[in-house]
């Protein structure tokens, strides 16, 4: 039998693109214009799942989520919305919604969306949504890039799956963490983070599960560690591939157990944690090289969600911007602000250091800039010459090595006179891998045994390289 969706959205053009694109799916497609239509269609055992825009003319499209399902337990319901914020995703799940899109929204995902809804099994009383906080999120951003990673974090948030975040250095992988803490059910317990670059390497068992007194030289007395401290909370693992083969080993254990011993202890203790790890290394290419345990990764890669680099979402450079010059004048630094021609030189930079980077430079400019308004000129003064045009589209070989060499040499000149994190060859090259394979599906229109040809290399290899960069193997086109 043909399923039918219900589409409910105030916007005439959009409501007839979205029943077209369902149509040709082989989908039956009821229109509704208003809350008042929606409810009642649902109310008359109309339609096998809902498609419904937040703002409605006469009500809250994500107020009336519960509602919905309480008329028709089991019913889905997806959510668009052009308010494209962590709020908006998280709080879309947080009501009962099986999806969120922000508009404007890929129309092959949003059919692949329903075909997914449909094919769900009907919520269990034990599946309903929990409270998931209502909390403002750190995060800051609206472009597609941070959407994407919205929509991830709203998923995550009510259960306890183990997430990775994945991202260059200084993309903000500690606010992630703590934002899927923060938001979800265990928001009121410990969220604790431990750096495993920081540690020196014959300290981290004992900081990751604690010690007994005289379990070696200079344990004068017994110290708990970061399972003991998270306890019903979060435990941020960061910098993950840094974690010594020895203590992969132990945490394996934990992972596989639920339990945990102190270093020089006998008594297991469970370990009722949520585990977050970061990295901004290639770990599949530590495991080849032995650097890190295989059966680990995939313990840990659960639900890998990458940030994307500053660069990669440079529309929201300047909301970054202002919110950081905030956040200085809150702190009792001067208040600030940017004129056109600063945001201009800001949007232009290359930004090797991430967000931490504009967070730091306005945090300067806050302290050095004389006037109220920081200009074109001042942030020339401070950024010299990592300030460029952006380079002219390839035509060749030696024009992408040079758009090479040229970010690059921005990467290193980010870090000043120190050396960035180890695994450069394996993360460089990953972010050349990305846009091509990207590059690759949506000339072939998603076709992955084409597109594995115009690669070069075999299908599966293809499909493997997908999971593990977190590629949507779908081609986009967006309504």
């Amino acid at each position: 039998m043909t399923a039918t969706v219900i589409v409910a959205d105030d916007d005439a053009a959009i409501r007839i693109v979205v029943r077209q694109g369902l149509v040709r799916a082989g989908y039956q497609v009821l229109l509704a214009e208003t809350a008042a239509a929606l409810r009642a269609l649902v109310a008359a055992g109309k339609g096998d799942m809902v498609i419904t825009d937040v703002m409605l003319p006469d009500g809250n499209g994500l107020e009336l989520i519960p509602a919905l399902i309480a008329m028709r337990p089991g019913l889905r319901v997806v959510v668009i919305s052009a308010q494209n914020t962590l709020s908006t995703a998280v709080r879309a799940t947080e009501q009962g919604a099986f999806d969120y899109l922000p508009k404007p929204f890929d129309l092959n995902e949003l059919v692949k969306t329903v075909g997914d809804a449909l094919a769900s099994s009907s919520l269990d009383a034990s599946d309903a949504p929990g409270e998931l906080g209502s909390g403002e999120s750190p995060l800051v951003g609206r472009s597609p890039a941070m959407q994407e990673v919205y929509r991830l974090i709203a998923r995550v948030v009510p259960n306890d799956l183990t997430v990775m975040v994945l991202g260059e250095s200084g993309t903000g992988k500690e606010l992630v963490a703590r934002a899927i803490h923060d938001l979800g059910p265990r928001r009121a317990a410990p969220f604790v983070a431990l750096n495993m670059a920081a540690i020196p390497r014959e300290l981290i068992e004992s900081e990751l599960f604690g010690h007994e007194r005289g379990a070696f030289t200079g344990a004068a007395s017994r110290a708990s560690g970061k399972f003991e401290q998270a306890q019903g909370g979060t435990l941020f693992l960061d910098e993950i591939g840094d974690m010594p083969l020895e203590a992969q080993t132990r945490l394996l254990r934990v992972l596989q157990t639920g339990e945990f011993t102190t270093v020089g202890g006998t008594r297991s203790q469970r370990a009722n944690v949520r585990i977050i790890t970061a990295t901004n290394q290639n770990l599949l290419a530590l495991t080849e090289a032995g650097r890190f345990r295989e059966d680990l990764y995939y313990r840990l890669n659960v639900v890998p969600l990458e940030l994307p680099p500053l660069r990669a979402r440079k529309e929201d450079v300047p909301v970054l911007a202002r919110h950081f010059l905030a956040l200085a004048a809150e702190a009792g630094l001067p208040r600030k602000m940017l004129d056109a021609g600063a945001l201009a030189v800001l949007q232009a930079h290359g930004w090797p250091g991430n967000v931490r980077e504009l967070e730091n430079l306005m945090r300067r400019l806050a302290v050095l800039e004389r006037g109220d308004t920081i200009g074109a000129a001042a942030l020339t003064a401070v950024l010299g010459p990592a300030v460029r045009a952006a380079p002219p589209p390839a035509t060749g070989a030696d024009d992408l090595a040079s758009a090479a060499a040229q970010h690059i040499d921005r990467y290193f000149a980010g870090f000043g006179n120190a050396l960035p994190p180890e695994g450069v060859y394996d993360r460089l090259l990953a972010e050349v891998e990305r846009p091509l394979i990207r590059a690759c599906l949506a000339a072939t229109e998603g076709n992955q045994l084409k597109a594995a040809r115009l690669l070069g290399i075999n299908r599966n290899t293809l499909r493997k390289k997908l999971g593990e960069l977190g590629i949507d193997a779908v081609p986009r086109r967006s309504v």
